[in-house]
């Protein structure tokens, strides 16, 4: 069986549980599952390759003990088994010798739950695991590493934590961008499930990695942050799926919640690519961590002020932003006022409106920056849909293929930009003209007239515009009718009272 019906056959057993709430504790309940499977597959891989391997899990709560037997524990004994005695031991799995290992359970199992009720069922989603996932084989890896994004996907459709998942597309053209070299430390301060940090290595190991020596500089050099439980076990997941041994550097936090001023020289990176959450508020206090200049709930512009004081001398940023941050004033002025004279702004690429459709209508933004020297110009290039595409949506995402002109036009992986030149596409901003904008970044594509509109919403005010003005020209010639009947039989009874006289 494929792992894509695997996953489907497990759902549909998960729908039949009253335990179970929902695609998004379905995923929960799923990928727990799937980790510990993960885990004893590399722990396989691991006993071969490494002398005097020893397992951080004890022996009854390692997979191939309690669920790898099909006819081994099920109904009851089987509930009260991960209920009362596994998620206990592992949500305070103790660290022996100090193996990191331990720790990554440990943080994985802090907040997850079995929700499902029936030990019977459980039983067969286990089987069905167990059949249907090995990780240790090459081409299952591969295949399995697709279904993930499925997965995620599927969150996302459901309307649960859709922040969660940026498309492939847009990653990998992002993180290709940035080009992450190994020996680099590189991170997400908000990690979700991990997209951003698995291209990064998928490109370092593509581009540098030839030695046991460089696999192991790259596994220490991804770092990630989430705060939310689900999407950082799914980022632990996600990679150890990707060769991460040991994603002890995958923390469960809120990067937001230390004082600006207490990140130290020492936890300066060299990389950082993210997706920060916009559109939301933080929780009550988190903005007393940063100066009172830059103080504010919106999320997106905390983490910018954050990515300004995480990145080295020399660092680069890759992140997406919607268009509120361009054009907003008050905070977001002086925040853009300090990225333009802390770092260079050498490039933000303007989103066509439906990247991140069906899942929101906000037009968005890559925003691309070196720290170090300030902004002299900055280069705006707006990527365009396909021909013939007028939208994006769920079964027809954008492909990664799509940024090659952009890649193309952008310049030598030494972010020397002297090659660039303008086109209908492109086009350069001074830092002169910012100022005199006031720091207003939602500079339009010069080198286009005013445009048709596709969007839905904007469509919908201009039909409502043109009822409205369709009404007022209806009640003005109304009005104008009767005025001028009324005229005519004023003009009619003068003529009678004329001819009387």
């Amino acid at each position: 069986m494929s792992i894509s019906s695997t996953i489907k056959s497990i759902q549909d057993i998960m729908r039949k549980d009253v335990g179970v709430d929902g695609d998004a504790q379905r995923l929960s309940q799923l990928v727990w599952m799937l980790f510990l499977k993960i885990f004893d597959d590399r722990e396989t891989e691991w006993e071969l390759l490494q002398d005097n391997y020893h397992s951080p899990l004890p022996e009854q709560y390692r997979w191939r003990n309690w669920a790898a037997n099909a006819e081994g524990m099920t109904g009851d004994a089987l509930k009260q088994f991960l209920d009362n005695e596994m998620f206990p031991a592992l949500q305070n799995l103790e660290a022996k010798g100090g193996d990191q290992r331990a720790y990554v359970i440990r943080s994985v199992f802090e907040d997850a739950y079995n929700y499902m009720k029936s030990g019977q069922l459980i039983r067969q989603v286990i089987n069905k695991i167990q059949e249907g996932v090995d990780f240790n084989k090459a081409q299952e890896r591969h295949l399995f590493g697709d279904m993930y994004e499925q997965l995620l996907r599927d969150l996302q459709a459901a309307g649960n934590a859709g922040e969660f998942y940026t498309p492939r597309a847009v990653t990998e053209f992002m993180v290709r961008m940035a080009n992450p070299r190994l020996g680099e430390k590189v991170m997400d301060p908000a990690c979700g499930t991990g997209g951003f940090l698995s291209c990064s290595i998928e490109h370092i190991r593509k581009q540098d990695v030839k030695t046991v020596e460089d696999e192991a500089i790259l596994q220490t050099s991804i770092h990630g942050v989430e705060k939310k439980p689900m999407p950082h076990l799914l980022c632990t997941t996600n990679m150890i799926l990707h060769g991460i041994d040991v994603p002890s550097n995958i923390r469960h936090d809120n990067t937001l919640a230390r004082p600006l001023i207490s990140w130290g020289p020492n936890e300066r990176v060299d990389v950082i690519v993210t997706n920060p959450p916009f559109g939301g508020n933080e929780e009550d206090g988190i903005e007393t961590n940063f100066p009172a200049t830059f103080r504010t709930r919106e999320t997106a512009d905390l983490f910018l002020v954050l990515i300004m004081q995480l990145l080295k001398s020399g660092g680069r940023a890759a992140l997406v932003l919607p268009d509120g941050f361009l054009f907003g004033e008050g905070i977001k002025t002086r925040i853009k006022e300090k990225l333009l004279e802390d770092c260079n702004l050498h490039t933000i690429v303007r989103l066509p409106n439906s990247v991140f459709a069906p899942y929101t209508s906000i037009k968005t933004n890559l925003l691309f920056f070196t720290k170090g020297t300030p902004t002299q110009d900055i280069w705006f290039y707006e990527n365009p849909l396909p021909k013939g595409v007028k939208a994006y949506n769920k079964t027809k995402p954008m492909k990664v293929e799509e940024f090659e002109p952009l890649a193309a036009w952008w310049g030598n992986k030494a972010n020397n930009f002297n090659t660039r030149e303008e086109s209908p596409l492109a086009w350069k901003v001074s830092l002169d003209d910012i100022k005199a904008r006031n720091y207003n970044l939602d500079c339009k594509n010069p080198h286009v007239g005013e445009q048709i509109t596709h969007d839905p919403e904007q469509l919908l005010a201009q039909y409502a515009t043109m009822q409205q003005d369709i009404a007022s020209q209806r009640t003005a010639k109304t009005h104008t009718s009767r005025k001028s009947q009324t005229d005519c039989r004023r003009q009619t009874e003068k003529r009678k009272t004329a001819r009387t006289d």
